[in-house]
């Protein structure tokens, strides 16, 4: 008995849909979808089975915006940035010796998920969130200290989630969201 070749295109994968519902979300916040079309959009995309159904969920949305990412590096000394300065989609931050110290309190931040990867051999690092930001750093990996974190009692929709990841060797990361 001879087998048929199977034409059934392949299933999607989590990660796929995840990336598409991101894209939804950004065109929805920057003003290409109206609610409801971002409703049904979005209704298409999480009961898509196919890759082709999840492109129709997605056509017609301006194209992608590379991702912008920025490298802040010092072998040794302190790294620091406040005030308003504009923080990319992607912050990497590396050094041997040193400590870092980041307030995206008054910063300008542009994207809805920013990623901040730390890889700093010695020395402490401190990092100021937005007063409406989720923070998530499952992925950060410390070698000597645990990281300080105290997620608010309340916290109000609509702010930037900022991703901690990478490696800290011999120091402590502490993390606070801004008052005001």
């Amino acid at each position: 008995m001879t087998a048929l070749p199977d034409d059934r295109p392949p299933l999607i994968g989590e990660d796929d849909r995840d990336t598409a519902v991101r894209r939804l979300r950004e065109a929805y916040a920057e003003g290409h979808l109206s609610h409801e079309d971002l409703d049904a959009r979005l209704h298409r995309a999480l009961t898509a089975k196919t890759r082709g159904e999840l492109v129709s969920a997605l056509a017609s949305l301006p194209a992608e915006k590379a991702a912008a990412t920025s490298t802040i590096a010092a072998a040794g000394g302190r790294i620091k940035r406040g005030g308003a300065w504009r923080v990319p989609r992607v912050l990497k931050v590396e050094s041997a010796f040193g400590r870092v110290r980041l307030d995206l309190s008054r910063a300008v931040i542009e994207h809805p998920v920013v990623d901040i990867e730390l890889h700093l051999g010695t020395g402490r690092a401190k990092i100021t969130v937005p007063r409406d930001a989720i923070v998530e750093y499952g992925e950060l990996h410390t070698g000597w200290k645990d990281t300080r974190y105290r997620a608010p009692r309340s916290s109000r929709p609509g702010g930037p989630t900022i991703r901690i990841s990478g490696t800290l060797g011999f120091g402590r990361l502490k993390i606070r969201h801004a008052r005001r």
